[in-house]
């Protein structure tokens, strides 16, 4: 994995002022002991600490990040910051300070990561955004909002409903009218939902309005979400890549790599083993820089990363590090009955290749058995059984003990966001890095 990354001589200097001052914090002081001293390169210095994970955000949440001279009380009563939590599962949440004007920097600084939005995203330009309203908006599951109930500033929100399954062909009709009458030069939204009005579209033959370009953003951008949103929209799509903890990480540029956001945050990359894809595939290690009321050091997102293996893209940006997919959650992925990872984008690529399916979820309950709940308009579906067990069984492993199963419809998760896979049993990410970490072996990334 020696890749020449391209960084200034301010992002290294970013770096060492934020791991100076992370170091006083009480939620990094036991980190000192890592620490081979100032006076070793700082990449090599960032490379010896311990991940932090959302258990120490809990252990340590809101005192041990925030630097002694920033009150914590003022900020809140005067919104400067505010408290919020995340939307994943209960045992997932982590409630975090979000500090708004960092974030909007943050976003900004990305855009100029994409053609497109460079061009388009003035600031103050319209956006409508399909998304869950548990990651963003406002639920209403009883009552239909009308349209200006879900404006908020330059953003319209065209969704309110919890469950997407509970779409009605109205309320479908009701956002494509909005999109034609608002006329977002950007459009984002989870992919699934997205997805979603689209095969509805798709097949009622609606026109659609086509702002200037889609971000996907929320959740993974399954190829089959693709193929769904190409039936009706011609715009460009890119994916944004981020956190609430970390803000924008990586954005997709205009030839599908995906750039770090560099002036708005370091990322370390930690290579999984050969046998389970690496050096190329890679933990996603992220520090937040310039939010001086959440100091974020190697925050786990939870996430894989492929390395471009050329080092460089065809759109000429070269400041840190290139991407050429993130490839799901480490929660999202499962095993080959000989043990090796599997990840989301490996099975999403594979399923892709068979015609028919419209959604999916593969539970993995133990080594070994897999379990592909989907949705699908074919009727005669003896062929389709026999084309993806034989997809599955090259993935997984001849002796592979897989099961079928047709739903109506699948439902999103608590989180108001979809799992297309996972492991139904504990996976610990240190097994599968090249240099297994000590200090917390315990921990599952999530």
């Amino acid at each position: 994995m020696e890749k020449v990354i391209n960084y200034s001589e301010e992002y290294r200097k970013k770096s060492l002022e934020v791991l100076e001052k992370a170091l006083t914090l009480e939620a990094y002081r036991g980190w000192r002991r890592f620490d081979p001293g100032a006076d070793v390169d700082i990449d090599r210095r960032y490379a010896a600490m311990p991940a932090l994970t959302k258990d120490d955000i809990r252990q340590y949440f809101p005192r041990g990040f925030v630097p002694p001279e920033k009150d914590i009380e003022t900020g809140l009563k005067n919104g400067v910051i505010s408290l919020v939590k995340t939307s994943g599962s209960s045992d997932a949440r982590v409630t975090n300070i979000w500090n708004q004007s960092w974030w909007d920097a943050s976003e900004r600084a990305s855009w100029q990561l994409n053609s497109h939005a460079a061009r388009l995203a003035t600031g103050d330009h319209p956006e409508a955004i399909l998304a869950s309203p548990r990651n963003v908006g406002i639920p209403s599951d009883e009552i239909d909002l009308p349209m200006e109930k879900r404006r908020l500033g330059r953003f319209l929100y065209l969704n309110e409903k919890t469950d997407p399954t509970s779409w009605t062909s109205e309320l479908m009709d009701r956002m494509l009218g909005e999109l034609e009458v608002f006329q977002p030069e950007l459009l984002e939204a989870n992919p699934s939902y997205l997805a979603r009005l689209c095969r509805y579209a798709a097949t009622k033959h609606k026109n659609v309005f086509q702002p200037g370009l889609i971000v996907l953003t929320y959740e993974y951008p399954s190829v089959l979400h693709l193929r769904d949103i190409r039936r009706v929209f011609s715009a460009p799509v890119a994916s944004s890549y981020g956190s609430t903890e970390t803000g924008y990480v990586f954005m997709q540029c205009e030839e599908g790599k995906l750039h770090q956001n560099s002036d708005y945050c370091r990322v370390d990359l930690e290579p999984m083993k050969r046998e389970h894809g690496g050096p190329e595939l890679c933990r996603i290690l992220v520090t937040t820089f310039g939010n001086d009321w959440y100091y974020m050091v190697r925050f786990d997102v939870g996430d894989l990363g492929r390395i471009e293996p050329s080092g460089s893209c065809p759109c000429g940006r070269d400041s840190g590090i290139i991407l050429s997919a993130i490839e799901g959650r480490f929660s999202n992925a499962t095993l080959t009955t000989d043990a090796r990872l599997v990840t989301l984008k490996q099975l999403d690529d594979a399923l892709g290749r068979v015609e028919g399916i419209e959604q999916y979820r593969l539970e993995q309950p133990e080594p070994g058995i897999y379990r592909l709940m989907l949705t699908t308009g074919i009727y005669e579906r003896d062929d389709l059984i026999i084309r993806l067990k034989e997809c599955l069984r090259q993935l997984y492993g001849e002796t592979a003990d897989i099961s079928i199963i047709f739903l109506d419809d699948l439902k999103p998760d608590e989180s108001g966001k979809y799992t297309l896979a996972t492991a139904l049993f504990p996976l610990y990410i240190n097994d599968f890095l090249e240099v297994g970490r000590q200090d917390n072996p315990e921990k599952k990334a999530v």
